[in-house]
């Protein structure tokens, strides 16, 4: 990566972590943007060139969830089936108990957003792009309806992501979490898998 494109990369998760810990602090609607900007050192503009609103300070992985799920999809191998491919990214995510599997040591991050009427608006639009990202990547193969494909796959592994992080803020044991979280993902993906071979 080149040097200027790895500095933007670093600039962008300094912020990220800096809001992450004001917000977790002292909750998402009590702490400005001009804070983190003076909390960092730079100004308010500088933030909204990395992150559009307040709140993609918090939930940055947006972007993020969006190439993992496009890229499965189009990096697989020639005879993989779509759906294959996600799979494979979802257990990958659980066994790396990455954020974006819903299974970790998040609760702080999950109250935030609880307590945020912002932050879960944000989370909702934030799934409707993933879903709309997913159907196109999924019309650039032979899916039959990949609109319909990517808004049931994209319910379900929110479905999920969801019940995990509920059980993990009522304080239920990660493992345990973690266990269930894999059953149940695996019957997701095998109705999903079911209702394509029709």
């Amino acid at each position: 990566m080149p040097l200027r494109e790895r500095k933007k990369r670093e600039t962008r998760q300094r912020l990220s972590d800096l809001a992450t810990g004001l917000f977790r602090e002292r909750g998402f609607e009590q702490v400005t943007v001009a804070e983190i900007a003076r909390a960092a050192g730079v100004s308010a503009m500088t933030v909204f060139n990395y992150f559009p609103r307040k709140e993609d300070l918090f939930l940055d992985r947006i972007p993020e969830a969006v190439e993992l799920f496009t890229g499965a999809v189009r990096h697989r191998a020639p005879a993989e089936p779509p759906l294959t491919a996600l799979r494979r990214l979802a257990r990958e995510l659980l066994d790396r108990r990455h954020p974006l599997s819903g299974v970790g040591d998040y609760a702080s991050f999950w109250r935030v957003v609880a307590d945020s009427p912002a932050l879960r608006a944000r989370a909702r639009e934030g799934v409707e792009e993933l879903e709309n990202a997913l159907a196109r990547a999924l019309a650039e193969t032979d899916t039959p309806d990949p609109g319909l494909l990517a808004a049931l796959t994209v319910a379900a592994y929110r479905s999920l992501y969801t019940a995990s992080a509920r059980r993990l803020l009522a304080g239920d044991p990660v493992d345990e979490v973690a266990a269930d979280h894999r059953v149940r993902l695996e019957t997701a993906f095998d109705a999903l898998e079911r209702m394509t071979r029709r």
